[in-house]
């Protein structure tokens, strides 16, 4: 794992949120985690090919690892005000984006309606709406209790934050944000201007079509499908098989489509 160059809090609408700063640049690459995760479960792997290149910013977000919650429900809209508003009070006020899963549904809510901080977009194995998942996702989803938890996924969070009760209170939370997801429009992914990378794993949670259909409506956008599970392509903590060479291949796709 890349060594950070700075680890902080900030005090972003009503919470303290947790952010790591890698690599040096002008324009930095935000991170934006999935579900249930943290900042080192998705992007552990990932960041030190990253940092190579540039500036990295990693973001944790309402109740996940150390940064704290809120007397609200997680929602998307909400993530995309917290990392925009996070930028604003660091001075930076053009940066590119990176999410992966939850993390790249916030993603797309800030280029549909942060365009302004946005240079370029990577959405990695995201939905903009409910149909996007693959047939039977929900099965059973209103009943999943901690114990359906990916043990590397909990393991990832008491690393950072012991806390028992707050690991309990983020699983609700990202839990009922699934169950009540909220749309993006068409015409919400059809207003994004950036330019915009789209990838996603050909055995994905994320149905390959929608992806494509997202490709098709955002004009600037690129389409990568690679092989593999959900978060394979990044070495995300679930795929602890997944070769050096399998990520460095992302990371190649990634900073090629930075610098174009």
């Amino acid at each position: 794992m890349e060594t950070y160059q700075k680890a902080w809090h900030e005090q972003v609408n009503g919470i303290n949120m947790y952010y790591e700063v890698y690599g040096e640049g002008e324009v930095p690459l935000v991170l934006i985690h999935g579900g249930g995760s943290t900042i080192q479960s998705t992007f552990g792997r990932f960041i030190p090919y990253l940092a190579k290149c540039g500036k990295v910013i990693a973001v944790e977000l309402q109740a996940h690892g150390r940064t704290s919650d809120r007397e609200q429900p997680e929602s998307f809209a909400q993530d995309a005000k917290d990392v925009t508003t996070l930028l604003n009070q660091l001075k930076i006020a053009k940066a590119n984006f990176l999410g992966f899963s939850n993390g790249g549904t916030t993603t797309l809510h800030i280029a549909a309606h942060y365009p302004d901080v946005v240079n370029k977009i990577i959405v990695i194995s995201a939905n903009y709406q409910r149909e996007g998942l693959i047939e039977g996702f929900y099965n059973g989803f209103g009943n999943a209790t901690i114990d359906h938890m990916p043990e590397p996924l909990k393991t990832a969070f008491l690393a950072v934050n012991p806390d028992q009760k707050a690991l309990q209170t983020m699983f609700e939370k990202d839990k009922q944000r699934m169950l009540d997801f909220v749309d993006l429009s068409d015409d919400d992914i059809r207003g994004i201007k950036s330019q915009a990378l789209l990838m996603v794993a050909d055995r994905d949670v994320i149905r390959t079509e929608h992806v494509v259909k997202m490709s098709k409506l955002i004009a600037n956008a690129q389409l990568v499908i690679l092989p593999g599970l959900h978060g394979a392509m990044i070495g995300e903590n679930l795929n602890p098989d997944v070769s050096d060479k399998t990520i460095g291949i992302t990371a190649h796709l990634v900073e090629t489509f930075l610098n174009q």
